[in-house]
């Protein structure tokens, strides 16, 4: 898209050459040449910081929505499918995610404080280093999910959730053992069973 911008823009074209051009015409010539080159420069330059999609493009095959390091605090993807969809690095605090297809998602690095992923299938989702805290994950159904490094689900709801084949850290699984409770309604496994808890 910014070639085909940059290719609509009209710059005045060049004088002729010609080879008794007097001496003076030289610099002018050249600073013309420069004022163009700068002009297309500038243009490029506002179109990859005025629209981020410009600069790139996130998401998976159903979702090409720019996800990618965003500020999505409090926006609303509730039965939303989502599969593959790039959420590193973005802030996503209080965001809505209640009943959405988030199969093979990327929430590495993201900021989910207090987010709502109830009823949201979540498999393979990848949670690396991801701020999980005070997140419901009610019924969600986490199976094969990427948890490693200092990913945190301190404080979260995690009722019926399915933990089948996470890898969790030992300290991780201590902690949400202590608040397991109840059986995923998709999948039928007991939340205490997916972490082998005691």
């Amino acid at each position: 898209m910014a070639m085909s911008i940059l290719g609509a823009l009209k710059l005045a074209p060049s004088p002729p050459a010609t080879t008794a051009q007097p001496a003076c015409r030289a610099p002018s010539s050249l600073h013309f040449h420069l004022a163009n080159a700068g002009a297309a420069a500038l243009v490029a330059a506002s179109l990859l910081v005025a629209d981020p999609a410009l600069a790139f493009r996130g998401g998976g095959p159903y979702g090409q929505q720019v996800t990618r390091g965003q500020d999505l605090t409090g926006k609303d993807f509730s039965g939303q499918t989502l599969i593959k969809q790039d959420f590193k690095t973005s802030i996503l605090r209080q965001t809505n995610f209640k009943g959405a297809n988030l199969l093979g998602a990327s929430f590495f690095d993201a900021d989910l404080t207090g987010a709502d992923l109830s009823d949201a299938d979540l498999r393979n989702a990848d949670f690396s280093l991801a701020n999980v805290t005070k997140v419901n994950l009610t019924n969600a159904n986490l199976e094969g999910a990427l948890v490693t490094g200092n990913t945190s689900f301190k404080g979260s709801n995690i009722y019926g959730a399915d933990f089948t084949d996470v890898p969790l850290r030992d300290d991780q699984r201590d902690y949400l053992c202590k608040i397991a409770d109840g059986v995923n309604t998709t999948t039928g496994n007991a939340t205490k069973e997916t972490l082998f808890c005691k």
